[in-house]
Formats: structure tokens, sequence, C-alpha cells
């Protein structure tokens, strides 16, 4: 494409954004679309959001990815925002209005068209969550609203899942999310789970590391899916399949999030068929 006058600017704010694949995406997007449109990674040096989020408004751009670790600092910087990032406590895509932006999460929407495309059901189904972090929150309120029977929130620190089942609990008028001490797996009840894994453990370059190393676990695996996308298939996922069950990674959550994003900010509807040429466009970074 040709970048003149009329060329809009997108991109993702966060610390670090050296290595994202979102440019990828949404670049490929607005040649698709023939869209004017440019998406750049913002590196945010820590303590400078707020004049981050005033020279992007300045600037005129028409909107930003939020990463790690603003996605709740952002929030206080933001002329409004969406009632389920809201819910969430967190804010991932930025959209431009009259005065600077309006904050959504996409994360959430893009887990769950990402687990509709690998054919994974949340509804009435009993879930362990592995992890109470920020995405794992996401993780616990999407399967509250999805309809799932019972998540069980392992976490190495009860507390802060207690912290998380509570809040999510409340905000999604349902008793559903359990906190679990990471160490008490075996007090689960004896039977097949889907099992989320919501945690950093196991990216780059530390590819050995798993928040449950006994195979004992797995044994009680149906489906894993993991958030984590690069390596291509994290050791939580080779101990799900070596113990019989089917595993994911992130990869599709990252296409869905920012597909979403493009979506809010272009009011257009991307087609699966654009989708999937997105994504073999990813894939071909690992495969």
């Amino acid at each position: 494409m040709e970048i003149d006058g009329r060329t809009r600017i997108c991109g993702l704010i966060g610390n670090p954004v050296e290595h994202t694949l979102s440019p990828l995406i949404h670049n490929t997007l607005a040649q698709r679309f023939g869209h004017n449109l440019v998406y750049v990674p913002f590196p945010v040096e820590r303590g400078r959001i707020v004049e981050a989020i005033a020279g992007a408004s300045a600037l005129r751009l028409l909107g930003l990815n939020v990463t790690v670790p603003y996605k709740g600092d952002v929030i206080p910087c933001l002329q409004e925002v969406d009632p389920l990032a809201a819910s969430i406590g967190a804010v991932n895509t930025l959209v431009a209005v009259p005065g600077g932006f309006k904050g959504y999460n996409t994360d959430m929407d893009g887990l769950y068209r990402a687990m509709m495309a690998e054919h994974i059901q949340i509804a009435d189904e009993e879930i362990i969550l592995l992890g109470a972090g920020g995405a794992s929150r996401a993780v616990a309120y999407l399967c509250a609203v999805k309809g799932a029977k019972k998540v069980y929130l392992l976490n190495r620190t009860l507390e802060k899942a207690q912290k998380v089942a509570e809040e999510v609990n409340s905000s999604s008028g349902r008793e559903v999310i359990f906190p679990v001490a990471l160490a008490e797996f075996d007090s689960l009840p004896d039977r097949k789970f889907l099992a989320i894994q919501g945690t950093s453990v196991g990216l780059a370059p530390h590819v050995e590391d798993v928040v449950i190393a006994d195979e004992k676990f797995y044994a009680r695996i149906h489906t894993g899916f993991d958030l984590i996308y690069s390596p291509w298939e994290t050791r939580f996922m080779k101990l799900v399949k070596a113990n019989g069950g089917r595993a994911c990674n992130g990869l599709k959550m990252l296409l869905y999030q920012g597909i979403i994003a493009y979506e809010l900010w272009n009011g257009v509807e991307v087609s699966e068929e654009a989708a999937d040429m997105v994504y073999e466009r990813l894939k071909a970074y690992f495969l």
C-alpha cells in the first residue's frame, strides 16, 4: 500500500511489544479490505501510560490494542469503558471517540470464537482453569457467562483464586467459580475435564516449565487449551496429548481478538475465509 496524508494509524501499546504478531494480523486485513491503514507497535515505558494515551489522542490515532502491563492501568485514561471490559476489569482495545478513546475487551470474545473454531464447548462443561491473573480472570468470566457447569480455579496462592472467584461469581450472578489450591488438584471430582491454561508459565524461553508436572493431573483432561501460542506446542499441551487428550494453543485466540478489534475500528465484518487466510500466515511463523 502507499502511505499518504490520509493513512490511518492503529497500533499496540505495552512493554515489551517487540515480539508481537499483531502487525501481521492488522496489516494483512487492511490489505485484504483495501483500507488505507497501517498498524505498528509502540513500546511505552512504565509510568508513562497517561502520556501515551494523551499523545495517541492528540495524533488522532484510529485505535490501539493494549497488552501487558497496561490492561488495567489504561482504564482511568479513557473517556468511556464498555460494560464487558468494566466487568472483567481489563481493556485490550481502544477505539477513538471525541476527546479520547473508548475501551473494550476483545480477549474474552476472541477466546470464545477460537474455542468455537476448535469445536470446544463451554456450556454445561466442568472446567479446570489454571492461574488467577488477569487473563484467567477474563477466562473465568467467559466460562461463567457462557454456561459452564463448574469452573475449578487452581492457583498457587489460594487467596488470589478466592478473590477472583468472588468477583466473577458476583459479576456473573452465578456461583460457578470454585477456588482450589494448586497442590490440592487431587481433591477434584474423579472425571475428565476441559482444562484451560491461563498463566504465562511455558512461554519462551522457559518452554519446559509447566504449572503442574504430575502426570496424574493430565490423565483427568479430555481437552487442554493453552492461551500461550509461542512455542507452538507447550509442555502443558504435550502432557495433555501424552495422556490421551486433545490440545490446542492460543494462536486462534490471538487471531480472533485482533479480528474483533479490527472490526471495531473499521465498522466491517471479517469473514471466516479472511480469518483463515490470516491464520495460515500466522502459522507460517511456527511451522
